[in-house]
């Protein structure tokens, strides 16, 4: 492995580490999360200032606000990452007010709030969104649910107009579902891949090659909520052959560090969080580009979504074992 590479997997552990020792009871899901947007900027969690956002966001929100869910560890990660983390706060509880308006209030909705946070026509966005949304809507009615609304926020910054971003997004849900079946998964990697530059055939193109890719290298990557975390990698401008490569050193680096063994995060989980690393050393090198920006936003918006998925699906086998 690069030294480079091995710098970030020790980083990324190290911040996930210091995370566990802040919540404790927090899931086993989330830590990693966690560490990522840490990475993402090159910082090391502060456990003290970490703790002073989360006692922040307690004393700001209600005990049901959404700002208080399963995301609350990341949502004050979040914070502390900040030069301000209140006026963060007050300005990401704005814009939830005004997202509540156009949105179903979800567990989600606080990340389409964190995206606004500190922009001047929140507004026009939320509107924008919100149009996006109703078409996604109105082409896919059983498929679109709440955490779409988080990508439709998203695109809401695209410099593409909406017919193009639509136009797109489903032609690259009509390839993907030639390989792919569950339809969830597939159309949040379609609002992913719509994002992107280059033609739907491209685009999907490069993702198939990288799953297959790795495929052949032994790692079978998830079918589901991780997909999009592997297309938002996909549409870095990075070889299919160097990613595949460095996401195996990767992983088996991982394979052998405490949580990930036998008992520990699935394989697929695993696989994501090898994904997300090898995304922080592509962008470091592509700081200034616009496409390194746009794929690091979007892979922490899904990776986060597909980290709500996995905690909403352990908690129902749980409850479901118990009744």
């Amino acid at each position: 492995m690069e030294p480079k590479l091995q710098a970030l997997c020790e980083q990324f552990i190290l911040n996930r580490d210091r995370v566990k020792q802040t919540q404790k009871l927090s899931s086993s899901y989330l830590p990693p999360v966690c560490a990522h947007l840490y990475c993402t900027q090159g910082k090391t969690v502060d456990e003290e200032r970490l703790k002073v956002c989360q006692k922040l966001i307690k004393e700001k929100t209600g005990v049901f606000s959404n700002f208080r869910g399963i995301m609350e560890m990341a949502f004050a990660c979040m914070l502390a990452l900040e030069e301000e983390p209140e006026t963060a706060l007050k300005n990401a509880l704005s814009a939830y007010n005004l997202l509540k308006k156009e949105f179903t209030a979800s567990q989600y909705l606080p990340l389409a709030a964190f995206l606004l946070k500190d922009e001047a026509d929140v507004n026009g966005i939320i509107a924008r969104g919100r149009e996006i949304y109703q078409t996604m809507r109105k082409e896919h009615p059983f498929l679109t649910s709440t955490e779409d609304s988080v990508f439709a926020v998203l695109m809401a910054f695209s410099d593409k107009d909406n017919d193009a971003l639509i136009e797109d997004m489903e032609a690259c849900y009509t390839l993907l579902k030639e390989r792919f079946n569950n339809g969830n998964s597939v159309q949040a990697v379609s609002h992913v891949l719509a994002m992107a530059e280059g033609t739907p055939e491209e685009k999907t193109g490069k993702l198939f090659d990288l799953f297959d890719a790795l495929r052949r290298s032994g790692l079978k990557y998830s079918k589901y909520y991780e997909l999009a975390t592997l297309a938002a990698l996909s549409t870095l401008p990075v070889d299919v052959g160097q990613m595949a490569m460095d996401m195996l050193d990767v992983d088996a680096w991982l394979s052998g560090q405490k949580g990930y063994g036998f008992w520990g995060t699935p394989k697929a989980t695993r696989l994501m969080h090898a994904t997300m690393i090898v995304s922080n050393a592509y962008t470091s090198n592509l700081t200034l580009s616009t496409a390194a920006f746009a794929g690091t936003l979007t892979m922490v918006i899904s990776q986060q979504i597909a980290t709500m998925a996995a905690i909403a699906g352990a908690n129902a086998a749980i409850t479901a074992a118990n009744s």
